[in-house]
């Protein structure tokens, strides 16, 4: 039976330590694709999650997202005008820091555009992340969004600082009790609880910051990296690759 040629996401932080022989499979990666595609896209990402980076790279044919360690990839597009691999690729280098990757496509710029802008998935918020409003649980039963919690979850709940106990079977929050404020930095326990309650906080998006162009061989800035790198990201490092 014929392998499959489709693409896919590989999540090297799954894989052995990486050493030498990752960094160069890394490098040769991104080398091929610059010969391979004629745009190549910086851009940033917010509250990454693998699992829909994948559904959108599954919707965009003839394209590949790479994202690793950004010292790795700006050597692969060259630091400076010297060693750079094609001319200007040098000013991605320039701007590959904080929670950026690479998109390479043989897509037009408006279907590129229309994809990134269009692209918003609400997410749970993790530990580090700050919230975006308040959120507060008023004594009494508790209730989820499918309705009374399993009485095996007080533990649990007690553990994640509600005030809780068990009467006939059913939670009950013993006084009201504010789980985050708008601004704070979530901990664990706070990230955990508004799971529970299907509470949603953050929302994983894609921003463009450049474009290079094979024809012409030019970079152009589309904006400006707002420096805002979304605490409690957890980025697995990963290519797409073909089978």
């Amino acid at each position: 039976m014929p392998r499959s040629k489709r693409s896919k996401v590989v999540t090297l932080t799954k894989t052995k330590k990486k050493g030498r022989e990752w960094k160069e499979g890394l490098l040769e990666q991104v080398r091929k694709a610059i010969e391979d595609y004629p745009l190549i896209y910086l851009f940033k990402h917010y509250n990454l999650r693998n699992d829909k980076l994948k559904e959108l790279r599954e919707s965009l044919p003839d394209s590949k997202f790479i994202l690793g360690s950004n010292k790795i990839l700006q050597v692969a597009l060259g630091k400076t005008e010297t060693d750079e691999a094609k001319p200007n690729l040098h000013l991605i280098s320039e701007k590959l820091k904080g929670q950026v990757g690479l998109f390479f496509t043989k897509l037009s710029r408006e279907e590129v555009n229309s994809s990134f802008e269009s692209f918003e998935q609400e997410e749970f918020a993790r530990s580090g992340a700050r919230a975006t409003h308040d959120f507060e649980l008023s004594a009494g039963p508790l209730s989820g969004p499918r309705g009374p919690l399993e009485h095996t979850m007080e533990p649990q709940l007690r553990k994640y600082g509600l005030p809780t106990k068990l009467n006939k079977g059913v939670i009950e929050l013993l006084a009201d009790h504010r789980v985050c404020s708008e601004g704070q930095i979530l901990d664990p326990n706070q990230a955990a609880l508004l799971r529970v309650f299907d509470v949603k906080m953050s929302t994983f998006r894609l921003k463009l910051l450049g474009c290079w162009t094979a024809e012409g061989e030019t970079y152009e800035e589309l904006a400006e990296d707002d420096d805002d790198d979304a605490a409690g990201d957890e980025v697995d490092i990963f290519e797409t690759v073909d089978e």
